[in-house]
């Protein structure tokens, strides 16, 4: 392995396989959704793999790319659509639709991650994570005032 990493150009990730990109945007989003946890005070090793759980799976994600679209560059656009576009076996516990999506989301982070541009990686995470949790909240509030109708 080399002692330096050098960024990757735009033009040499699009040639890599999306999946590839995707492979590097899981670990990326893991890391981040790991590290946020700890830093929110969580202790139990059991209660950190259960809030992690909520935000790392392709219906979550599928979520957060659907979010994230108005506030995408062109080029993001391209390697959302390029890594949702790109054919894999879902699992059997996603839908084929979330699968691609959450696919979509993770090639673009592997793609910001790969050519350096940190601090948009790091940006989008949070308004995706924050977009997630706004729409918990709201559909935990409804289910509260439905549950409680008369």
């Amino acid at each position: 392995m080399e002692e330096s990493i050098t960024p990757m150009t735009i033009e040499e990730a699009k040639r890599l396989n999306p999946l590839t990109l995707a492979y590097i945007g899981d670990a990326i989003f893991s890391y981040f959704v790991r590290e946020k946890l700890v830093l929110s005070g969580k202790q139990s090793v059991h209660q950190l793999t259960k809030s992690s759980n909520r935000y790392e799976n392709a219906r979550s994600q599928a979520q957060m790319a659907v979010s994230l679209l108005p506030e995408l560059t062109e080029i993001e656009r391209y390697f959302l659509k390029r890594g949702r576009n790109t054919s894999s076996q879902p699992p059997k516990n996603a839908k084929v639709i979330d699968y691609r999506r959450a696919t979509g989301f993770e090639c673009l982070l592997g793609y910001l991650k790969l050519t350096n541009q940190t601090h948009r990686l790091w940006e989008l995470m949070e308004k995706s994570i924050h977009c997630l949790d706004s729409e918990i909240r709201q559909a935990t509030a409804t289910k509260h005032e439905s549950t409680y109708e008369i």
